[in-house]
């Protein structure tokens, strides 16, 4: 596979030099999955299939569980509109930060190094490693919740134990990126199946479903309903994505011509929305148990999954309802892991050209999020730890212009993308999504302080 190339530094005054040559994020080993030239479309496809799963299990992690459940219990079937907008805005970036990898060679992170002066990239590296540092943070609470309930481990405990996670990442890594990718898969299936018995069980009204995919403008004009629906579109859009996806689709060894690199952009952006829409699935599902259990049933206070996994089992008369909620969270925080754990690696490598081995970088993040999460789990209990959760995917959304703006910037340069740049209509999407997102967080920083 073709080294990526050297780009040089432009539009920026503190940057008027070329920057050096920039490596390779993946190892050797994960970047030489073959894809056949010819043949069905299904075997092309197949080649390429992966990499938008690693991506979507982002959409779906505990942080996700969090502001769903809120969001359900809260306001029933309303912020829907949401969750399929987020994911929209979703498809949309995702399959720019592909597009961007595989024609550029370069991942988001190396890109914003190649083309920013050192004290804009080392900006956008502090603001990136926040939103590694608060998605981790949903993960270790979500899995310390989930060894609290399945086995009774204590919250502090819980959150220590996920210290350990780091073996699981060792190992997988060692035997190859299509093992890893199985892995991811095997838990997804996992994640859908136990929600796909209870969404059975607990028989949503599809009429209640269709009118909450309909947005409506009480979303931003309720500073209440505001908050949570900024924490779905954080849990949903994550920022670190957009830098895993645009360096594991180079995982493939695709034809780097036009051709090759056009096929590649379309198989990848297939790859992606079929994901993605795994993952608005999952999402959806959360929130419709909590509004068609919670609700309807007059519960309006269920924000903790802790709570939830107590009333389901007595409110939709069925004993494994709690474990099977509990499952899918144990399954969403260990794939939450592993993805972080690679945007990590390649946010780290891309911007500062720093490489760590993939165990110290994962306990340095780890232990960043265990910190707070013992503290406030010490000091709150498990109503503390769901008020960090929240908080966290706010956290994120509030990173998120942050990798945005340069991805549909240099998405929308000719002078990086060539043939491949966006097209003036995909320009004018890209553009109004940023404005959306970074519209909405403004209004929720003048209703926190101002309001």
């Amino acid at each position: 596979m073709t080294p990526p190339p050297v780009v040089a530094a432009a539009d920026d005054p503190g940057s008027k030099q070329a920057s050096p040559a920039v490596r390779p994020s993946l190892p050797e080993a994960f970047r030489s999955i073959p894809v056949p030239v010819g043949g069905p479309f299904w075997r092309r496809f197949g080649a390429f299939a992966g990499p938008g799963y690693l991506v979507a299990v982002g959409y779906m992690d505990p942080g996700n569980w969090a502001t769903d459940l809120a969001g359900g219990s809260q306001f029933g079937y309303t912020l829907l509109s949401v969750i399929l907008l987020s994911n929209i805005f979703a498809m949309v970036l995702q399959s720019l930060s592909a597009k961007l990898g595989i024609v550029t060679g370069l991942d988001l992170a190396q890109a914003c190094r190649a083309h920013y002066g050192k004290a804009t990239r080392m900006f956008l590296w502090v603001m990136c490693e926040l939103a590694i540092v608060a998605c981790d943070l949903a993960e270790v609470i979500g899995t310390a919740i989930a060894l609290q309930l399945l086995f009774g481990i204590p919250l502090v405990w819980g959150v220590c134990l996920t210290a350990l996670d780091v073996l699981l990442i060792l190992a997988l890594q060692q035997r190859g990126f299509r093992r890893l990718e199985a892995f991811i898969i095997a838990l997804l299936v996992i994640i859908a199946g136990c929600f796909a018995i209870e969404l059975a069980l607990s028989q949503p009204s599809i009429a209640s479903i269709a009118a909450g995919l309909i947005p409506r403008a009480e979303v931003v004009t309720n500073p209440a309903m505001l908050y949570i629906a900024i924490g779905i579109i954080g849990a949903t859009v994550m920022p670190h994505n957009l830098y895993l996806h645009s360096s594991i689709v180079q995982t493939r060894a695709f034809e780097r011509d036009p051709g090759g690199k056009r096929q590649a952009i379309r198989y990848a952006t297939l790859d992606s929305t079929v994901a993605l829409s795994f993952a608005l699935f999952i999402n959806a599902s959360i929130l419709i148990l909590a509004a068609s259990t919670f609700y309807e049933a007059g519960r309006y206070d269920v924000r903790e999954i802790q709570d939830a996994y107590q009333l389901l089992t007595p409110m939709l008369g069925v004993g494994f309802a709690s474990t099977l909620f509990a499952v899918a969270l144990l399954a969403s925080g260990q794939n939450s892991t592993i993805t972080a754990t690679l945007a990590g690696q390649i946010v780290m490598e891309g911007f500062l050209d720093i490489r760590l081995p993939p165990w110290l970088r994962r306990l340095v993040t780890r232990m960043l999020a265990i910190v707070p999460a013992v503290v406030v789990a010490a000091l709150y209990g498990s109503s503390g730890t769901a008020s960090l959760l929240i908080l966290s995917q706010v956290v994120l959304s509030l990173q998120l212009p942050f990798a945005v703006v340069p991805l549909v910037r240099f998405t929308s340069d000719s002078t990086k993308m060539g043939e491949f740049v966006n097209p003036f209509w995909l320009k004018v999407a890209a553009w109004a999504i940023s404005a959306v997102i970074i519209a909405l967080n403004l209004k929720l920083l003048y209703d926190f302080f101002l309001g």
